[in-house]
């Protein structure tokens, strides 16, 4: 299947859960790979936020994603309605830290999306299958999420707050095509005792009886029902027969545990790729949601990893040997660690590093013990990097890239005299403002010997930097 999005630009605007400011949201079209990206234009750079549950601060009722001062909050419904319509790719602008709450669902930006229409892309849709049982516990809380293979996506919640008036609930989605009549118009819902705390904590500024399920879960006399209503800006409000304030009729029996579903979907979109699978979660919510999509997200790279490994066929002509690429990098012995690129696209790059016992470094790391220090596998990633980075700039020589980060690095095996070295360089996100965000991975033969995010600035030479040359 293609990977799709949005034909024309659409905007809905509305006010923030939390901070009750008026924002606009407007989703614009992108590129195959771009994958969901939101950017604060009200900021004076206008940074952009990929939806990667890497960047997630916050799971307080909602979840946050922040990106250096950049963040915005209570994504999940907004990347539901992504998700439950197969859009793969857009660029959301933001003129605030937080989405609009509109009803409470994601029906509003479902609606929204629709009046954008679809279109198809030249890449194919590349999905995180579900091959053996993936799951996660909070023993204590009574939390499980599990992700089981199927030919597609499906998903079951149960919920359980211990609550008269709720009791259990279960809800299921056996396939997306349900996704906008069962799903889509569930609204989210809060305990009164709950309401209480928020608001006395100054929260849910934006928030309006109309757009959430209230839950009566203790008996209530109508004087204190009287002065809720006062602050939620009602005339009146009463409790019915199921326990839900009469603000709200239930457009489903098991609405809250469909809400839940909801927030599944959307906070396990923050991995990066639509799921292959059937979801089984007891008990969900977002911190619950964001710890699962964490252990997703890391088995998904995992895998990514070990079906990308580069095939290197020494007799083959290299697209780059040494002298190209002392053309291309200023480092020279005995700092140059890339011997040969044996693949270079828009965005990946592999390079090779023939490791002897020649190295200097040998002499102390360690006598009778020579083993490649892992701080020089990096380096030999970065300088890899540099290559992609500058293959399309007209003067690469005159070009220098430093190092601004270092994350998620890890080194799994050693690296000797007499292994082949391969470096496999892939951009996380385009190059922009000339910052390069780069996922790699080095292996020996199909073993991951290291691994890491790099983050390189690509500088004009005689240009002043305040980072470490890679």
């Amino acid at each position: 299947m293609k990977q799709f999005t949005i034909k024309n630009p659409v905007t809905i605007k509305g006010v923030g859960l939390h901070t009750g400011k008026a924002v606009s949201l407007t989703f614009k079209p992108a590129p195959a790979n771009h994958g969901y990206r939101f950017q604060r234009i009200d900021l004076p750079e206008q940074p952009v936020l990929p939806a990667d549950v890497r960047l997630v601060v916050s799971t307080n009722r909602g979840t946050t994603l922040r990106s250096g001062e950049a963040q915005v909050a209570t994504v999940e419904h907004v990347l539901s309605a992504l998700t439950g319509l197969g859009i793969d790719n857009v660029l959301m602008e933001i003129d605030g830290a937080e989405m609009p709450i509109m009803d409470g669902t994601s029906l509003p930006f479902v609606e929204a999306l629709q009046q954008a229409g679809q279109e198809a892309l030249d890449a194919d849709r590349e999905y995180f299958v579900v091959t053996e049982p993936i799951s996660y516990k909070d023993e204590l809380l009574g939390i499980e999420l599990l992700a089981l293979p199927a030919e597609s996506f499906e998903a079951t919640v149960m919920i359980d707050f211990n609550s008269k008036v709720l009791g259990q609930q279960f809800a299921a989605l056996h396939t997306m095509e349900d996704y906008q009549e069962e799903i889509a118009p569930c609204r989210t819902f809060v305990f009164v005792h709950e309401l209480e705390k928020l608001l006395e904590m100054g929260l849910i500024k934006g928030g309006d009886m109309d757009n959430a399920i209230v839950i009566a879960d203790r008996k209530m006399e109508q004087a204190e029902l009287d002065r809720l209503a006062e602050k939620m800006g009602k005339q009146s409000i009463k409790v019915d027969s199921e326990g839900v304030l009469n603000t709200v009729k239930l457009h489903f029996q098991n609405e809250p545990a469909r809400h839940k579903l909801l927030d599944v979907i959307g906070d396990l979109a923050l991995i990066g790729k639509p799921i292959q699978g059937k979801i089984v979660a007891t008990k969900p919510g977002h911190t619950a949601n964001v710890e699962f999509a964490k252990i997703l997200k890391k088995h998904l790279l995992e895998k990514r990893r070990l079906l990308g490994i580069p095939k290197y066929d020494p007799e083959k002509e290299p697209l780059y040997d040494i002298n190209k690429i002392s053309q291309m990098l200023p480092h020279r012995f005995p700092f140059l660690l890339v011997d040969k690129i044996i693949e270079l696209t828009e965005n990946h790059v592999v390079g090779v590093k023939n490791v002897t016992m020649n190295e200097p470094f040998f002499q102390g790391h360690f006598p009778n013990n020579p083993i490649f220090p892992g701080v020089l596998q990096i380096e030999a990633m970065a300088q890899t990097g540099g290559i992609l980075a500058l293959h399309n700039v007209p003067d690469p020589g005159n070009w220098d890239t430093y190092f601004l980060k270092i994350e998620n690095t890890k080194f799994k095996a050693k690296v000797v005299p007499g292994d082949t070295l391969i470096l496999k360089m892939e951009l996380i996100e385009p190059i922009r403002r000339g910052i390069a965000h780069m996922q790699g991975t080095a292996y020996v033969g199909n073993k991951i010997v290291s691994e890491g995010e790099l983050t390189a600035q690509i500088v004009r030479r005689n240009k002043d930097a305040s980072a470490n040359e890679a």
